[in-house]
């Protein structure tokens, strides 16, 4: 049994897109991030920084998409979400580990330009300083998986991997900011494929995500 502690809408909808690709038997359990419960002592128990998602198997705990997302397709080797290649698998965990390191604190910056900050008072031109600055840095990500996409059916090429579900967030969270994704032509499309898969429909349901009316 696997249970992921997730919140809907935060990156952990790439773990739970991939449990339900893998038809794995799971349970899942909402952190409501808005209520402060990730930095409850209760929490901190099952994951120390206080983040989602976190995956429980057998009473051990996998921390980050880095390492949840190769483990659960390795679990199930049927689903067929690892490359044949073990090199080519090296290449689709560097994906992952580059939205994870590069694109997700981009996105973080323009959400939260105040926290670098530390709770002091940079002033208001700072703030849109660094919320500009990250906004383009996002930004740019958004495209370089755009030209990633181009003339490819997924992330890796033809074959759907545990980099599909992982790379989707950002998309849902370009809308979020209300940058122009749609522009993304490439990344639009492949979008549109992955909501056509019944997996990530079920559970783009379940979170409520935006990306269902964007569809």
């Amino acid at each position: 049994m696997y249970t992921l502690y997730f919140a809907p809408g935060a990156c952990s909808m790439a773990a739970h897109v991939l449990l339900e690709e893998c038809g794995a038997v799971y349970e899942v359990k909402p952190v409501a991030l808005a209520k402060g419960e990730q930095r409850t002592e209760e929490y901190r128990k099952i994951n120390p920084h206080g983040k989602v998602p976190a995956l429980a198997v057998n009473g051990k705990v996998i921390t980050q998409n880095a390492a949840i997302l190769p483990y659960i397709a390795g679990q199930f080797p049927g689903a067929n979400l690892l490359p044949s290649d073990p090199v080519d698998v090296a290449n689709c965990v560097a994906v992952v580990g580059w939205l994870a390191s590069t694109v997700h604190p981009a996105f973080s910056l323009a959400l939260h330009p105040e926290r670098p900050a530390g709770g002091a008072d940079i002033g208001e031109a700072a703030l849109k300083a660094i919320s500009d600055t990250a906004h383009k840095s996002f930004w740019t990500c958004l495209e370089e998986i755009d030209e990633r996409l181009s003339g490819k059916q997924w992330m890796m090429g033809d074959q759907f991997t545990f980099a599909d579900p992982y790379a989707l967030v950002f998309y849902g969270w370009g809308v979020r900011l209300g940058l122009p994704v749609a522009d993304l032509k490439n990344y639009t499309a492949w979008k549109d494929r992955m909501i056509e898969r019944p997996a990530v429909r079920k559970v783009l349901e379940k979170e409520q995500s935006p990306l269902l009316k964007a569809a």
